[in-house]
């Protein structure tokens, strides 16, 4: 079912989570441990993150460099088939312009549309560590605006291959990122809006934002969407701190703001302990006021941290 068929179907704020495929070498029960304790809240849908694989070369004996991978995460595309088996719930998988040629992005999307998976979200992703800034696959996309014409194209029986007769359309319902506070590399909030506005109006159905402490960034960000003729659905994504280092992390890695009034409550925990008490309390205080505000839809960034997000939920829910 698509995304959007339920949020216009539902008569009140959805319930949400995304979660990070395992480790190599983890289990499928990693997942299902994350997601067990979260059931009871009946989320409308799960979106699964994927991480691009990366590589460090190592010498070798005779001064030969070795490509190793250092990081592989299991497939989303199984991921997702196995949360939906289990659970009934829509799943949700990334696709993102790193690490995949158009091709392979074509095969991807094939494979998901032959397990009856509805939805993606589309994003550029992330620049790998090695690199100073994003670099795309050869023969892949640069911009997640790339990325979601070729999904439309598919939705409409154009696939890469133009001497292809009769190709069945596929039918994605498409989500993509929205940035309260302005992606980082945009120059300002015109333009960031400005691309968009684009990704829209290329077929993206829906927009999940980035996460925020603030719920004025989300309100304002809505209201410029709407003044620039962005029309759809936009679920606020939330994150509960938990940890000190998360304190300076957060804000460097995702160019976001903690409130001061956050801060100092924060910087008066003794302990990590302390800091998840205040963090829980703080995204519960910020989910009732979206929730008053009929928000479609409060999508939860657990990362496989369920405990917190369940004491949320239980008290917005």
């Amino acid at each position: 079912m698509k995304l959007t068929d339920k949020l216009q179907q539902s008569q009140s704020t959805l319930f949400s989570i995304e979660i990070l495929p395992p480790l190599k070498g983890k289990s499928i029960q990693s997942i299902y441990d994350s997601i067990d304790p979260l059931m009871e809240f009946k989320p409308a849908f799960v979106d699964v993150t994927y991480h691009r694989e990366e590589y460090i070369y190592k010498k070798r004996s005779g001064g030969y460099l070795e490509k190793v991978s250092i990081r592989k995460r299991p497939g989303t595309v199984g991921i997702c088939a196995a949360i939906m088996n289990k659970y009934d719930v829509e799943a949700v998988p990334h696709i993102i312009c790193g690490g995949f040629t158009q091709e392979e992005t074509e095969n991807a999307l094939i494979d998901l549309q032959f397990l009856g998976i509805d939805n993606v979200l589309a994003l550029r992703g992330d620049s790998i560590k090695t690199e100073p800034a994003f670099v795309p696959e050869p023969g892949g996309h640069a911009y997640a605006l790339d990325l979601v014409k070729q999904i439309h194209a598919m939705n409409n029986g154009h696939y890469l291959d133009d001497d292809m007769k009769d190709a069945a359309p596929t039918n994605f319902c498409m989500g993509v990122a929205g940035y309260p506070e302005k992606h980082f590399e945009a120059p300002n909030m015109v333009s960031d809006l400005k691309y968009l506005k684009e990704k829209v109006d290329a077929g993206a159905s829906y927009i999940v934002t980035q996460m925020f402490f603030d719920n004025n960034k989300y309100f304002e960000f809505v209201e410029l969407c709407r003044k620039n003729g962005i029309n759809v659905p936009i679920i606020p994504g939330l994150k509960i701190l938990s940890t000190k280092k998360q304190i300076t992390t957060l804000p460097k890695v995702f160019h976001i703001d903690i409130p001061n009034d956050f801060y100092e409550a924060l910087t008066t925990c003794k302990d990590d302990a302390a800091i998840k008490k205040v963090g829980i309390e703080w995204c519960i205080q910020q989910s009732k006021e979206l929730v008053k505000a009929n928000v479609p839809c409060l999508h939860f960034y657990t990362m496989g941290a369920s405990e917190s997000t369940k004491a949320v939920a239980k008290e917005v829910f």
